[in-house]
């Protein structure tokens, strides 16, 4: 299946995914942003998680998080957002398996972040549905 024939879908499934996107971009966005100045109440925060109560700590986080859904945004470079992204839900996983979060609400929260952002890409970008052909 070539890019072209995966390229037809719907204006329904397109604005779909704009939107996925849409709403794990702003999340992150918040995310990263929140770390950036020295708030309290994100570094007292990090302390249970096992992160030092370090600003510059928490600043790193919020730049990586920033520069990965930048790239996701972008159109050109959403595939390396993605997969930027997935890396740092990741660490957010092991972060929270490893202090024993409850599982369905806290430790797979990374995992649902996941599935709407590749959700969100799959439904806007032929590529990424050339590479991944559901169906037929």
């Amino acid at each position: 299946m070539t890019i072209s024939e995966t390229a037809r879908v719907s204006s329904g499934a397109l604005w779909t995914g704009r939107v996925l996107s849409g709403l794990i971009i702003l999340f992150m966005i918040f995310d990263g942003a929140i770390k950036l100045p020295p708030l309290d109440i994100v570094t007292q925060t990090m302390v249970p998680l096992g992160w030092p109560a370090d600003p510059s700590v928490a600043r790193l986080l919020g730049v990586i998080g920033l520069i990965a859904t930048a790239l996701y945004a972008w159109p050109r470079t959403s595939v390396l957002g993605a997969i930027l992204l997935t890396a740092y839900m990741g660490g957010a996983i092991a972060t929270k398996l490893r202090i024993d979060s409850p599982l369905f609400s806290h430790t797979l929260f990374g995992v649902y972040l996941g599935i709407i952002l590749w959700g969100g890409l799959y439904l806007r970008d032929p590529r990424v549905r050339a590479l991944i052909p559901f169906g037929r």
